[in-house]
């Protein structure tokens, strides 16, 4: 097997991500951390969603619009050896994200409603190989995160701010987390199992509300959730390989509960009642020295109940195909990735169900640019 075809085609799963379980964008892929000598890598991806739904009878009947505009994802990385034994990268990623925006005039009772969620990471790993072909790597991530929403049919009808659509704006704010991991490679079949450990990351944030309660200015906690990602790789003929993952991230555990908003609603703005599991699965084939092309599924179960009206989709289908192109110290994987969206349901206060979210998808585009020094 062709190491260096190898490395190439464990990265093609991960060249588009789109709509993921919760607030999931990247993955937080590590990938980069196992290239060969001195590397480095910029990635983009455009991803184009269409999410729509219809109200129950009891709201009119209507359809929300599509409320999940276009996006952009960015990344980088960078590694390098210290010596035969140790080495090093960096990682920037954007691991968590949610842009939503109900368009108006729809008669739709979330029509006006939009949320933003934004993040992004920096983390610096060390590698240590041991004897036996198993390494182990560890490091720091430092994490930033940025929220607003504003939702109109949360309102009241009596008090001086009678009538007062729901606002929300969470000042952006740092956390430290840890990443933990381990590594089996066996070079000679492309072999390698990886299994990484991110920490969650508590953060305080100073939040500003407005709201029938009127204006309130509080610190609300918020964790991005732990997660596990077992990744694998290798060679089940000549110039082929196998790769694939699960990742599991704890969202059962994340939650957005902003003082205001809890007080009217009983519940937080944004939370999920279930842990999410991604897999994924593919193939990836060299056909000369210059091209290499894959194939990979992706899939996340549907849990059921009912999904926040600020993200109402329930799991995932998806069939991603890239393509590698490396001439000398350089290599571009291009790639387009397919989501079949769960479909889901969405409650508020006295309908249960409010609406129905059914026959939405997404479509991402990506590149990656690689260099080995």
């Amino acid at each position: 097997m062709n190491i260096k075809f190898a490395a190439v085609a464990a990265l093609l799963g991960s060249t588009c991500a789109a709509s993921a379980g919760g607030i999931d964008r990247s993955g937080q892929s590590i990938t980069a951390l196992f290239e060969n000598g001195r590397y480095g890598e910029l990635s983009f991806a455009s991803v184009s969603p269409s999410t729509s739904g219809t109200s129950v009878a009891g709201l009119g009947s209507r359809n929300s619009g599509d409320l999940t505009p276009s996006y952009f994802q960015f990344g980088a990385a960078y590694k390098a050896d210290i010596n035969e034994q140790l080495s090093y990268a960096l990682i920037y990623d954007q691991p968590f994200g949610a842009d939503v925006a109900y368009p108006g005039g729809t008669g739709y009772f979330a029509q006006g409603s939009k949320a933003e969620f934004e993040s992004h990471a920096i983390t610096g790993l060390l590698r240590y190989k041991m004897a036996n072909n198993v390494s182990v790597h560890g490091g720091v991530r430092v994490q930033t995160i940025e929220a607003s929403a504003t939702v109109p049919f949360v309102t009241g009808a009596a008090g001086p701010f009678a009538g007062a659509p729901y606002t929300v704006k969470g000042e952006r704010e740092t956390g430290v987390g840890y990443v933990l991991g381990a590594a089996y490679e066996k070079p000679e079949i492309a072999l390698r199992v990886s299994l990484t450990y991110n920490s969650a990351i508590s953060y305080d944030v100073d939040t500003t509300e407005s709201s029938v309660l009127g204006p309130n200015r509080s610190t609300t906690e918020v964790e991005t959730p732990q997660s596990v990602n077992l990744e694998f790789q290798t060679g089940i003929a000549a110039d082929t390989l196998l790769f694939g993952g699960v990742r599991w991230t704890d969202y059962s555990e994340f939650k957005i509960p902003p003082a205001s908003y809890a007080a009217l609603t009983g519940s937080s703005l944004l939370s999920y009642a279930d842990d999410v599991y991604t897999y994924s699965l593919g193939v990836g084939r060299k056909i000369n020295d210059t091209w290499s092309v894959s194939a990979s599924v992706g899939y996340e179960k549907s849990n059921g109940g009912f999904a926040s009206n600020l993200g109402p989709t329930d799991g995932n289908k998806s069939l991603a195909l890239a393509a590698v192109y490396t001439r000398d110290n350089m290599k571009i994987t291009t790639g387009v990735r397919y989501v079949n969206i769960g479909d889901a349901q969405t409650a508020i206060p006295n309908f249960a169900p409010a609406a129905n979210f059914e026959d939405n998808d997404a479509v991402a585009f990506g590149m990656k640019v690689g260099f080995t020094f």
